[in-house]
């Protein structure tokens, strides 16, 4: 640590002309964070490119595959009596569904309101227990309940203190027995539910045993006996002229359709391919692909400013934060203009996506050929979709369509448009990420990533030179101070003894 002297001796204001001094020897250091600053500035707009690009691909990989074009769309006549969606794999028909009969469980439920299921106390109103809401219980109560569960029989016997337990803890003992069979209480009501849990022939409800009369007594439950196992239905409908077919439940699939009944009756039912949904895939693409190309060409063509290189912190404390603002703008313009990595990916994905598919119908195999085309040369290769027509080619030729897309092949030219993209874009991520590394890496390992970590120990390095200069400086200006100090001693040492000598 340098022992510093602040003109004591010589008047002069030592700190401010080191600090002018080294305003010059901080020049180059300052150059080189500017450079820095820029190499940032270049990495963020690749990396903000491969953002776009990324968008690009996933919109190229839905659309690549056959199964974009596979969506269809289903219509009910009567929406009271069934609804219905269809699958991939549904065929475009027109179907007759006759509803003879909806799946059902099994439901019981108390046949009287029951006594009141609360208690009213000095501290408010709380759950009564099941001696005090049914009068002359006994002190325990048993039961048995037997159900289904996916078709495999389950049953599971209940034991209750009536001094201690009440209607709702009964109700969740059953529900978190699984068995196939739930319980509900309502206070509203005063009645007691029970229900299977699922519909069909297969659903069962069976009172195996009720020793205490509880569920048949207590609960006025109609469950037909000791001994009586209740069963649900099976939903049944006729398909065209086929037989009729049976479902354990209301919602079910046929040839790729599925069907939700709602009541008994007849319904129609169409199938078609649903050109709504292709064309939302393919508008997706179109509008990642303008995004893309769009960004890059702003980045190819923008003005550069060399009279506005990156602001020092000097700088910046002179400065309005609207000014920094405007000014960081012009130098961060242009950092990508003309670069030869960017063209080169730009001109690969315009020239992939607009260019035919070789071996496919002269009337289908390019973009315009369905309403995709460029228009102005200026908007640097944007898209443009005519959806009437695009609309019109889906319905006529949808294989067609889905072709021009999705075709694959060895040869590159004879690959569809979708696959043709996905490629190009995978390539020029790759290239860009070689380059500019991806924005949440741990430990970037790219080409300006490596440049970024060498600046940086320059600048480590410059930046100890500047603190040993300044503290050289130092002991220089401390120096100059203790000698003029050491000869102003001197000199009023002299003044004295000639003033001795005079009298």
């Amino acid at each position: 640590m340098v022992m510093r002297l602040s003109g004591l001796s010589s008047g002069l204001d030592i700190d401010q002309w080191v600090t002018d001094i080294m305003k010059a020897q901080r020049v180059r250091v300052d150059q080189q964070y500017q450079k820095r600053q820029v190499l940032e500035w270049q990495r963020d707009d690749y990396r903000s490119i491969n953002t776009k690009l990324l968008a690009l691909r996933n919109a190229s990989f839905d659309l690549k595959l056959q199964g974009a074009f596979a969506a269809k769309t289903a219509s009910s006549s009567d929406d009271s009596v069934l609804t219905a969606t269809a699958g991939s794999d549904a065929l475009p028909a027109n179907y007759t569904v006759r509803v003879n009969e909806l799946a059902a469980g099994v439901t019981r439920f108390s046949s009287e309101a029951l006594n009141s299921s609360k208690v009213e106390t000095a501290d408010g109103t709380r759950n009564a227990t099941l001696a005090e809401q049914f009068v002359g219980i006994s002190e325990t109560i048993t039961f048995t309940l037997a159900g289904t569960v996916n078709g495999e029989p389950k049953e599971k016997t209940f034991t209750f203190n009536t001094g201690t337990a009440n209607i709702y803890q009964v109700a969740r003992a059953i529900n978190d027995a699984d068995i196939g069979v739930k319980a509900a209480y309502d206070g509203s009501l005063e009645r007691f539910f029970l229900m299977t849990s699922d519909t069909g022939s297969q659903a069962k409800l069976h009172v195996v045993a009720d020793d205490d009369n509880f569920l048949t007594g207590n609960l006025s439950l109609d469950v037909g006996g000791d001994k009586a196992e209740s069963y649900g239905t099976d939903a049944s409908i006729n398909l065209n002229d086929a037989g009729e077919l049976t479902f354990s439940s209301n919602q079910f699939t046929v040839n790729g359709i599925n069907f939700d009944l709602k009541s008994k009756g007849t319904a129609n039912v169409s199938v078609s391919n649903d050109v709504d949904a292709v064309m939302d895939k393919i508008k997706a693409f179109v509008t990642a692909y303008n995004g893309a190309v769009e960004l890059m060409s702003d980045k190819l063509k923008e003005e550069r400013h060399y009279d506005f290189p990156p602001l020092t912190d000097e700088q910046k404390k002179e400065l309005e934060e609207d000014d920094i603002k405007k000014w960081e703008e012009k130098a961060k313009s242009g950092l990508l203009r003309g670069d030869a990595l960017l063209f080169s990916v730009n001109q690969q994905l315009r020239s992939g996506t607009m260019a035919r598919v070789e071996g496919l119908p002269q009337d289908l195999n390019n973009l315009s050929a369905i309403g995709i085309t460029t228009q102005d040369y200026l908007e640097g290769g944007k898209l443009h979709i005519d959806e009437d027509k695009l609309r019109a080619a889906l319905t006529s030729d949808l294989e067609g369509v889905m072709n021009l897309f999705t075709r694959s092949s060895e040869v590159e030219s004879q690959r569809g448009i979708a696959a043709r993209a996905y490629e190009a874009v995978n390539r020029g991520m790759q290239s860009i990420t070689v380059r500019a590394g991806y924005a949440d890496a741990g430990y970037d390992q790219s080409f300006m990533g490596e440049e970024i970590r060498r600046m940086d120990e320059r600048i480590n390095t410059m930046e100890a030179r500047l603190v040993r200069t300044e503290e050289r400086y130092y002991r220089q200006f401390t120096a100059m101070e203790q000698a003029l100090q050491h000869m102003n001693m001197q000199s009023m040492w002299l003044t004295q003894q000639f003033a001795s000598y005079s009298q």
